[in-house]
């Protein structure tokens, strides 16, 4: 049995890459002072953590399949404090932007390995709510992150956010020692043939959260711009308005397991919660509703998609066979590469207060892979 501490300390680990890839928003002004330059090109900070992230995640993936997933989780976590202490103390952006790589490739090598642990220590019928459980704690980084940054920035300067990701990767890192269990022998009797049989399942799943999850994650990018125009509100009635996503999103994560013991497979949580994501983010960019529908709207599309999440990883975790980590890793790129394809479309579809064809274009996308799911699970 794994220590009761195990999950805990993996929500605190990604809670900190969750913190780390959204806490620049509000310090890109002070960066860019520090730096030398304008907000804009400060900006590249968050590209190049992002790329390097996604670009990265499929071999971090393969390696913690190979090396074990205590080592590269607990390098990851050190790796992850020694480049956020490092930001504190170069003199240009370029070298900022290189050690955000570093910080991109720490990221790549956590998040999949965390879920690939998971996979490998808590029975299947729990998995979704362990992940849930874990997801949490990205929600409340990538929810918290900008808004303690920010004020941290404020009154301490902007290498106090850095110092505190490092501080508490530094604490991941040690209680990470004491509860993450070593790693079991590699499950290398796994027949080819079988792995062959779950490749194709396995893509299409990849396909379809790809589709579903990157039309949800680039249609709440331009939320709050929908909100502005449609509703009038200032800027800072749009970011109350804008949370409503996370709380929903935190909701979905902490009723994941619930959903996963009522309705006894991951298949069918998935197919009824993309659905609703679908549903729900396609009534928000299309009708003229009012000010608390659209609300509405925002708080069951993030719980949809905080139930959706853990439940696609845990069926990934469970087709993938010994390759979890590498099958995880590749979702993570997926998802990236999707968000990135879908956000033009998600900003044309914020562009007016009218319906338009890419607003409907992006939740026939999410439909499509609610579609998708479906079909592989009836295969």
């Amino acid at each position: 049995m794994p220590s009761p501490f195990l999950l805990p300390v993996l929500a605190l680990a990604v809670c900190m890459v969750g913190a780390a890839e959204f806490m620049l928003a509000p310090m890109l002004a002070p960066l860019a002072s520090t730096f030398h330059t304008s907000p804009a090109h400060s900006s590249g900070l968050v590209s190049a953590y992002a790329l390097s992230y996604a670009a990265a995640a499929p071999l971090m993936g393969w390696l913690s399949d190979r090396a074990g997933r205590r080592r590269v989780l607990l390098v990851a976590t050190l790796l992850f404090a020694a480049d956020s202490i490092a930001l504190t103390l170069v003199p240009t952006l370029h070298a900022a932007m290189a050690l955000r790589i570093l910080g991109g490739l720490a990221a790549a090598a956590t998040i999949p390995t965390v879920f690939a642990l998971i996979a490998d220590r808590i029975p299947p019928a729990k998995q979704a709510g362990a992940m849930g459980s874990v997801m949490l704690g990205m929600t409340a980084g990538i929810a918290a992150g900008p808004a303690v940054a920010g004020l941290l920035t404020e009154a301490w300067g902007w290498r106090t956010p850095f110092l505190l990701i490092a501080g508490s990767c530094l604490v991941a890192f040690g209680a990470g020692w004491c509860v993450i269990p070593h790693d079991r022998p590699s499950a290398c009797t796994i027949k080819e043939s079988s792995i062959k049989k779950a490749g194709a399942g396995i893509f299409c799943l990849l396909l379809a959260k790809g589709a579903w999850n990157g039309s949800a994650v680039a249609g709440y990018v331009f939320a709050g711009e929908v909100l502005r125009m449609r509703y009038g509100l200032e800027v800072g009635a749009v970011g109350v308005a804008v949370s409503v996503f996370g709380l929903g999103l935190g909701v979905g994560n902490m009723l994941a397991g619930h959903c996963s013991r009522r309705y006894q497979r991951e298949e069918n949580i998935l197919v009824l919660a993309t659905v609703v994501i679908a549903c729900s983010m396609t009534l928000f960019l299309t009708a003229a509703t009012g000010l608390p529908v659209a609300l509405g709207c925002l708080l069951v599309w993030g719980a949809a998609l905080g139930i959706a999440a853990p439940a696609s990883t845990a069926i990934l975790a469970q087709r993938a066979g010994a390759n979890k980590g590498k099958v995880l890793a590749a979702s993570e790129s997926v998802n990236n590469v999707a968000v990135l394809m879908l956000l033009p479309v998600a900003a044309s579809a914020s562009a007016t207060s009218l319906i338009t064809p890419a607003a409907a274009l992006l939740g026939g996308i999410c439909l499509a892979g609610a579609i998708g799911s479906a079909t592989v699970r009836r295969r």
